[in-house]
C-alpha cells in the first residue's frame, strides 16, 4: 500500500507563508485525486484543497485565494502553498489520496500548522 508522508510545518507569524508538501512512496499518477485536509483543535477535519488526475484544482472558500495545491509527478509529490496565514489557519494538516478498490483513501500523518505572533 502506498504512504503518503506529509512535511513543512511549524510555527509562522501572521500574514506569513509555508508550503508544505506531501510525499507519496509510489507514483501519485495511480490517484484520481489528491487533497489536503485539516483539522484545527475541538473541530472536525475539514476539506482545504484537491487536485484531480486532469490537473484540476479546487480549494475552499476559506482559503481561497490564499492557498494554492500543485503537484509534481516525477517526484510523487503535491504542494499545499499557504500564503497570508491567519490565527485560524492553525490545524493539523493531512494529504490524503484517492482511488478506486480496497483501501482508499490513503492519509498521511499530518504536519502541524501554527500561525501565532
Amino acid at each position: 500500500q502506498v504512504q503518503l508522508v506529509e512535511s513543512g510545518g511549524g510555527l509562522v507569524q501572521p500574514g506569513g507563508s509555508l508550503r508544505l508538501s506531501c510525499t507519496a512512496s509510489g507514483s501519485i499518477s495511480r490517484f484520481n485525486a489528491m487533497g489536503w485536509y485539516r483539522q484545527a483543535p475541538g473541530k472536525q477535519r475539514e476539506w482545504v484543497a484537491g487536485i484531480r488526475s486532469s490537473g484540476y484544482t479546487n480549494t475552499a472558500d476559506s482559503v481561497k485565494g490564499r492557498f494554492t495545491i500543485s503537484r509534481n509527478n516525477p517526484k510523487n509529490t503535491v504542494y499545499l502553498q499557504m500564503n497570508s496565514l491567519k490565527p485560524e489557519d492553525t490545524a493539523v494538516y493531512y494529504c490524503n489520496g484517492e482511488a478506486p478498490g480496497p483501501g482508499y483513501p490513503v492519509w498521511g500523518q499530518g504536519t502541524l500548522v501554527t500561525v501565532s505572533s
